[in-house]
């Protein structure tokens, strides 16, 4: 047993602009070479986009698209008497944000376009309508999932 104590939860801080916890992992995650001002100003574009072509308010669009791509359930390789299987197993709710945030933010720097902005609020925008390659890593992580359902029983 470990001497150590427990890590203590840390909580996440709010973006100054919509006072979102949400928006701060997003922008973290957008960050590179820890460069946040220019994070925060290719998410705040972003919204600005969305704002204009939606007219709804870019929160509850962005809230709505990270519910749309968050999974319920993955896969992960365990090993048993020399073979390798895929188990499934469900993935708790703060995980499963933090998957999804992943998931939009690398198809959204797969996409064509012209800067990160409008790539990003492509990317959200087309979440919300139900497609986009992050809704389709889901549907594939749940597909393998459902497949491998007979595995279910090995931790």
């Amino acid at each position: 047993m470990s001497r150590r104590g427990t890590a203590e939860n840390k909580t996440a801080k709010s973006d100054p602009n919509y006072r979102n916890r949400l928006v701060n992992m997003l922008v973290n995650r957008i960050m590179k070479h820890g460069k946040k001002a220019l994070a925060y100003q290719i998410f705040y574009r972003a919204m600005k986009r969305i704002q204009q072509k939606t007219e709804r308010n870019p929160l509850s669009v962005l809230r709505q698209a990270i519910d749309r791509v968050t999974p319920t359930l993955a896969v992960k390789a365990r090993r048993v008497s020399g073979s390798t299987h895929q188990v499934p197993f469900e993935i708790k709710a703060p995980q499963g944000k933090a998957l999804a945030i992943r998931w939009l933010l690398a198809a959204s720097r797969k996409r064509p376009g012209r800067n990160m902005a409008f790539k990003l609020s492509s990317e959200l925008l087309d979440a919300v309508k139900g497609s986009g390659n992050a809704i389709r890593k889901k549907e594939e992580t749940h597909r393998m999932a459902e497949a491998n359902k007979t595995f279910a029983h090995i931790r």
